[in-house]
């Protein structure tokens, strides 16, 4: 009993350790920088121009994973680093960006993979409860019957005339 329980733990100590994103121990962080409303986007990239920005961004051992705009919101930016660069990103946003955009900072972490390991153990599970029996039963079920149709009615109409 002692040999399945340990096991089991190693199992899913195993299956933990191969959710994580990182193993190097870096982080990942999505910022959105939204658009400032009240600017026109020549405002914006000026803004930019002079601090600096895209110059000094990423900071040294910062890894840009992906950055795209989307339409109506803004700037969308995931980044890896080290926990101990999170001090010089969030000064790189505040002296870089401020003033044109609107920041927002999310942890991040990702999902992609053990999604679509669920969706496999999905897949499988389905197709070994389904037997041939419950398939031949839904091929044998009527298809409904439709609704019957209502007659018409005629709207009245009464003339002034006739009152």
């Amino acid at each position: 009993m002692k040999w399945i329980l340990s096991l089991v733990f190693l199992l899913v100590v195993f299956d933990l350790r191969s959710q994580d994103a990182n193993v190097d121990g870096k982080i990942m962080l999505t910022v959105i920088l939204r658009y400032d409303q009240t600017k026109t986007l020549s405002e914006i990239d000026d803004r930019l121009a002079k601090s600096g920005f895209r110059k000094q961004f990423p900071p040294e051992g910062v890894e840009i994973l992906s950055y795209n705009i989307v339409m109506g919101v803004g700037h969308i930016i995931t980044l890896r680093l080290p926990p101990d660069k999170l001090r010089e990103v969030n000064l790189a946003f505040e002296q870089g960006v401020w003033g044109a955009f609107h920041t927002e900072f999310y942890p991040t972490y990702d999902y992609l993979k053990v999604f679509y390991d669920l969706k496999q153990k999905d897949n499988q599970s389905s197709q070994t409860a389904e037997s041939p029996a419950a398939e031949k039963e839904k091929k044998q079920v009527e298809p409904q019957k439709p609704t019957p149709e209502r007659p018409v009615r005629q709207k009245r109409t009464s003339k002034k005339s006739d009152q």
